[in-house]
């Protein structure tokens, strides 16, 4: 039994060049932009995903592997760039909602303080008229 295909091409040849078609941006059966994995690289050489074993193309599939994980660190920190971008702004956000929280809570205890400030005055010039009139302030008297 030959490995040839219909076309003369043999299935190694057929997903190497399907891996290479992936790797320049040019798939003509996956979608473009794929990633390149051994499923894609299959499905672009027309067959079935299972069909690209390590067990048959061994050099292929290690080729592949390497190549996803090269290629892995570059996606993974783009993907790790956008999340960081993400919770930044969401931190900003996170961080000028405490800021008016803050705010508030100052203003708030701001004028509780300045209202109790108040009643403690009214209180204190109260209780200075109670004393004042229990005992009136001694009087100064003149010599000659």
């Amino acid at each position: 039994m030959s490995s040839k295909g219909v076309d003369g091409v043999s299935a190694e040849m057929r997903f190497r060049q399907a891996f290479e078609r992936i790797k320049n941006g040019e798939p003509k059966v996956v979608e473009r932009g794929a990633a390149v994995t051994q499923n894609n690289v299959a499905r672009e050489a027309g067959c079935d995903p299972s069909a690209l074993k390590k067990s048959r193309f061994p050099a292929l599939v290690r080729e592949v592997q390497a190549y996803v994980d090269l290629h892995t660190a570059d996606r993974l920190s783009q993907r790790q760039a956008n999340i960081k971008l993400r919770s930044s702004r969401r931190s900003l956000q996170e961080r000028l909602d405490d800021t008016l929280r803050q705010r508030d809570m100052a203003q708030s205890l701001l004028a509780s303080a300045n209202r109790r400030i108040v009643e403690l005055t009214q209180q204190v010039h109260s209780l200075q008229r109670q004393i004042d009139e229990l005992a009136p302030p001694p009087t100064v008297i003149r010599r000659n």
